[in-house]
């Protein structure tokens, strides 16, 4: 990142409206696994006389993008520009894909197509906003050589333009063999961060990051160590940024929250207790926070503590929920007057 151009911000310097706003004038690159998140919602009143499993009662569909491409999404709903670099196949899901990366504002995608490649599709089956069931379609094995050697021409021209650059792992071939490393090394060469969410425990192909997000549960794998509670999660994160030169975890506790460790004090974020609570979508949606707080400046604190409220957020709603900066400065506004 140009700290020149966006010189650290600490939390206590900002109004809330102006860090939202502030927000806006990120510009970020996003690499990663791109996918077809489909929703089939309707209503379940009665089981099947076939087989022991209830029936849905279709009442509408919905098709948004996934994956990495939720990032972007997300990116977007806070008003921040990003481009987008991935591989879609040459199928109707790839084509449908494209269509809703390419309509979104502020995006500049570059989705390469693969010939004979199964582009990503998850299938989610909800009654009244509850989930029944997922089907997905993929393809997990490795993206082409010559296409990633083509992506990452794409990928470092456009780091060279955006101010950060997030790498976004679902595991389906993209950021795989040593892509990952290559655009890490060209990020810092240009002065860039770059923020990652790595698909698993094996956090070592993206030594050298300035973030990473693991899972407690990629954290305990990567580390070998227990993440039960605040003193073990912080313990492992420190083994995790010794080991790979990463300068700071965040690492994601499902329903107990998120825990930041990295310069300065330790920053852990609680999930609220007693509410019905979906984490679907929180990932993505503090992946993209986090970029776009530290692409315009902010300390990493500050960030943390808007990914806190991004996660509170998200989770106590059901759905695909993307926030937008109103319903941010709501959430900060609930916890400045929380006893």
């Amino acid at each position: 990142m140009n700290d020149e151009a966006h010189p650290r911000t600490d939390a206590a310097a900002l109004a809330p409206t102006e860090t939202l706003a502030r927000l806006a004038r990120a510009n970020v690159l996003v690499v990663g696994d791109a996918m077809l998140d489909r929703y089939i919602h309707g209503r379940a009143e009665r089981l099947s006389p076939e087989a022991p499993v209830p029936v849905l009662a279709i009442e509408r569909e919905v098709a948004l993008p996934g994956g990495a491409a939720n990032v972007v999404r997300n990116l977007t709903a806070l008003g921040a520009a990003a481009a987008f670099v991935s591989v879609v196949g040459d199928d109707q899901t790839g084509s449908d894909l494209t269509g809703l990366i390419g309509g979104q504002p502020g995006v500049e995608p570059w989705l390469l197509v693969q010939g004979g490649r199964t582009t990503t599709r998850k299938t989610r089956f909800l009654a009244e906003g509850r989930h029944l069931l997922r089907a997905d379609r993929e393809q997990t094995d490795p993206i082409e050589p010559r296409l990633a050697e083509r992506l990452l021409r794409i990928a470092q021209d456009a780091m060279a333009v955006t101010s950060l650059t997030v790498l976004s792992d679902y595991g389906k071939g993209v950021l795989s063999g040593g892509l990952s490393r290559q655009l890490i090394q060209k990020a810092h060469e240009l002065g860039r961060k770059i923020v990652v969410d790595p698909s698993n425990g094996d956090c070592a192909r993206f030594a050298g990051a300035d973030l990473i997000l693991p899972t407690a549960g990629e954290l305990a794998q990567a580390t070998g160590m227990a993440v039960g509670d605040d003193d073990e999660i912080a313990a492992a994160a420190a083994s995790l940024m010794a080991r790979h030169r990463f300068g700071a975890v965040m690492a994601l506790r499902g329903t107990a929250g998120i825990s930041l460790f990295g310069p300065g004090d330790p920053l852990h974020v609680r999930l609220p207790h007693g509410v019905p609570l979906d984490l679907f979508g929180v990932t993505d949606a503090v992946l993209a926070i986090l970029a776009a707080a530290l692409a315009v400046g902010l300390a990493l604190p500050a960030a943390g503590q808007l990914a806190g409220a991004s996660a509170r957020l998200v989770a106590t709603r059901i759905g695909a929920v993307v926030p937008t900066p109103a319903d941010l400065l709501a959430t900060l506004a609930e916890d400045a007057s929380a006893p």
